[in-house]
């Protein structure tokens, strides 16, 4: 399995890294990818992946929440470029960035503005990105279509909206679709998308700290409960574990051209 969204960076893992990295090998996590944040916790991210550099895959990007409040979030986003120029270690995509109105609406035009400038990037360093969006579906839609045929690609991340809207974006680029552990929460909704998109656009992802699964629900998330991920979403394509093993992995390591 890959965790294609793990923030296991974080403060909250100061205590039992190294414990939560053994649990997760453990459990089947063959590697994870980590979304960006800031420039707050990039360090910490860094730092990380050059101490696992085989199986904790680093990327770069500036998330929309951080440019909420934030007088100083062009200047966040001109570190993200030069990283992309010039980083302590390989880049493997461009993320997390997006739109979030779920908190306020005051920044959309902060946000939509640094969102364009990353997808950009992208489409300049030949990377994925990963999407991060909240309350802003139809806004998310209006800004991928203005790149359909540029040969955009990349992951939209816990994706909680309908498998119509999928559709759409997946016509707009090359899109995969990240499911964590809300799949697992009894009425989300979100195993009826699940069960009308093709394994082929699905990966799988945690989130970690946040977004716990079932049967875990409540406490700290973590990389090896993606398992749960995976467990879940075999019962509702009715196939093995293995199958959807093996079909997101193969996913993730073609979205992310990792050999």
């Amino acid at each position: 399995m890959i965790d294609t969204h793990s923030h296991i960076y974080a403060e909250e893992f100061d205590q039992d890294r190294g414990e939560t990295l053994e649990r997760a090998w453990n459990a089947g996590v063959e590697l994870m990818l980590l979304p960006d944040i800031d420039s707050e916790s990039r360090d910490r991210m860094f730092s990380l992946a050059q101490q696992e550099p085989e199986r904790c895959l680093p990327m770069v990007g500036l998330h929309p929440t951080s440019i909420n409040d934030n007088p100083n979030w062009v200047s966040e986003l001109d570190m993200v470029e030069k990283l992309l120029h010039d980083a302590p270690t390989k880049i493997w995509g461009v993320g997390e960035i997006g739109l979030d109105l779920y908190w306020s609406q005051d920044y959309y035009r902060q946000q939509r503005e640094a969102l364009h400038a990353q997808l950009e990037l992208s489409l300049q360093h030949n990377l994925p990105v990963v999407i991060h969006t909240r309350s802003a579906y139809g806004e998310m839609l209006d800004a991928i279509a203005t790149y359909r045929g540029r040969g955009l690609r990349g992951v939209f991340h816990a994706f909680a909206d309908s498998a119509d809207t999928a559709r759409k974006l997946e016509h707009m680029g090359e899109f995969m679709f990240g499911i964590g552990g809300v799949v697992t929460f009894k009425n989300s909704g979100l195993n009826k998308v699940v069960e009308e998109l093709p394994t082929e656009l699905l990966l799988l992802e945690t989130d970690s700290p946040y977004l716990t699964p079932v049967p875990h629900r409540g406490k700290r998330n973590e990389p090896a409960y993606v398992e749960h991920v995976c467990r879940k979403i075999a019962e509702i394509k009715r196939v093995s574990f293995d199958e959807v093993d093996s079909m997101t992995t193969a996913n993730a390591k073609r979205m992310f051209g990792i050999r």
